[in-house]
């Protein structure tokens, strides 16, 4: 995400300073002259006196009212202080009340996840460069390749058999496809919010304006029906369908109502969709990493884990490994891996224990840790193209007929790019912190993508750690997956149940 890196994540940065000076002087002191003729006039002895003892009388008077002040404010404090009879007693009863209620709301088998928190690895600055011993009798180095998000990289975080383990388990496994050509039943959500052509037009206006502009249109696409559709795409669309009456690329809301999903899925499948068009053109498969997974499997795990400093409960209770191929022409368009969350929308992990049924679902991947199975001959690169930004705004993502989502044409202009090297991980974190040890708002400096791959394979492992920004939800999750019978944990597949309810974004 921001200024271009070189392969080691380096960015250049420009910094400006200012200084002032600043020059002070004094009182010039009286001429000697006039103080020595002040001090030549003639005093009596009486009016010396009466001027001493006026003095020495206010002098004293300011005492005395000093001290009678001091006094009022030290007795008026210590009634307040004091209170009514009670207070102190009342108070502690209330705390501990709160106490009560805190503990009754959190299950004991994660209250120790609360007090203990989220610990976050600090980035310092740009380019700042930590040691942590994650393996025994080696050292990882861990750069900070930008603050905004908060991302780090580690060379050497896998060894070279450990990265060909992972991609022989893979094609053990099975990949399949990591996204349908065209995606069906669209219209379904749309039913069960019961939204009309008015509500939907007012969302995807962002600006306001009684027009829908191209990069309007097309973020609502690309996220209904995966398909990546250009300006250019999107002008012979709007041509096939006839809905822009007046040419003039905007869309009103009497045009847009005949910009129904239904033809516009059905004009994309006459026209034919071909596999760049999609977001994301890739295979991938999960690999389980619990009780009885390989042992490399294993191994990575317990090493993120140290890596993140996070509650072990939470990464076990994560999502497996995924791990995905990109062949020549392979990519993935810039996009978060989580969601943001408000009160309508509840996380895919835990919506067992949400006590409650919404159409709006997320996966809430708290952390992800991005593993380079192998050195990529050409491109396949991961674009961050906003990273470090002084300023973030959606809308300019599209300007100028530039994209800088569109990792097939513009990934050279995003602000950082992370070479593909065999064994190197980096990790970022997608949300930010509440400011009390948990889980905060989404951090929209963590768009990314892989750049389309010019020349070779390219293979990465995704590792990602679930946490519910509703702490409650987090506990209820974690105190439902714990009152399963160890036996029933697994199925056939050799799959946790917890694995059951997460998806991908």
């Amino acid at each position: 995400m921001t200024d271009e890196p070189t392969e080691a994540g380096g960015t250049t940065r420009t910094t400006s300073s200012s200084g002032s000076t600043a020059s002070g002087g004094g009182a010039s002191p009286r001429p000697a002259a006039a103080s020595s003729e002040r001090l030549s006039v003639p005093k009596s002895s009486v009016c010396s006196r009466s001027y001493f003892v006026v003095v020495m009388v206010f002098f004293h008077v300011y005492i005395v009212n000093v001290i009678a002040l001091l006094l009022y404010v030290h007795y008026s404090s210590g009634q307040e202080d004091a209170g009514p009879p009670g207070r102190d007693a009342a108070q502690g009863e209330q705390q501990h009340q709160q106490q009560q209620a805190r503990s009754q709301r959190l299950p004991s088998s994660t209250q120790s996840l609360r007090d203990v928190s989220l610990p976050r690895v600090e980035g310092v600055r740009v380019g700042h460069v930590q040691k942590l011993s994650l393996v025994p009798n080696k050292v990882h180095e861990i750069t900070t390749l930008s603050l905004k998000p908060l991302l780090f990289e580690i060379p050497g975080f896998l060894s070279e058999d450990e990265c060909r383990v992972v991609m022989q388990l893979a094609h053990l496994k099975g990949l399949t496809e990591s996204q349908l050509m065209v995606q069906d039943g669209q219209e379904e959500l749309a039913k069960e919010l019961n939204l009309s052509p008015e509500e939907i037009f007012n969302l995807l206006d962002i600006n306001q304006d009684g027009q829908l502009q191209l990069h309007e249109i097309l973020t609502h696409s690309r996220v209904r029906d995966g398909i990546w559709l250009t300006p250019e795409n999107l002008q012979e669309i709007y041509t096939g369908l006839k809905v822009d009456k007046d040419e003039n690329g905007l869309l009103s809301l009497e045009e847009f109502r005949l910009l129904s999903a239904d033809a516009f899925q059905r004009f994309l499948l006459q026209r034919g969709v071909e596999r760049s068009q999609l977001v994301r053109n890739s295979r991938h498969t999960w690999l389980y990493q619990g009780r009885g997974a390989h042992q490399v499997l294993q191994d990575i795990k317990e090493r993120v884990t140290r890596l993140t400093r996070l509650p072990s409960t939470l990464v076990d209770l994560s999502e497996p490994l995924q791990v995905v191929r990109y062949e020549e022409g392979g990519h993935y368009h810039a996009h978060h891996d989580s969601g943001p969350v408000y009160p309508e929308t509840a996380c895919t992990h835990t919506r067992l224990a949400a006590n409650a049924s919404t159409p709006f679902e997320t996966s809430c991947r708290y952390i992800t840790v991005l593993f380079y199975l192998n050195s990529v001959d050409g491109g396949g690169e991961t674009a961050f193209p906003v990273a470090d930004n002084r300023t973030f705004d959606e809308v300019c993502l599209i300007q100028n007929g530039v994209d800088l989502m569109d990792t097939r044409r513009n990934c050279e202009k995003s602000n950082l790019r992370v070479k593909a090297t065999k064994g190197k991980a980096v990790f970022w974190y997608n949300y930010l912190s509440d400011g009390k040890g948990w889980v905060g708002e989404q951090d929209e400096y963590a768009l990314h993508g892989g750049c389309v791959v010019t020349q070779g394979t390219k293979w990465v492992a995704n590792k990602w750690i679930n946490i519910d920004p509703d702490y409650q939800r987090q506990a209820r999750y974690q105190q439902l997956v714990s009152q399963q019978p160890e036996d029933e944990d697994e199925d056939e597949d050799g799959l946790t149940l917890h694995f059951d309810i997460h998806q991908e974004l």
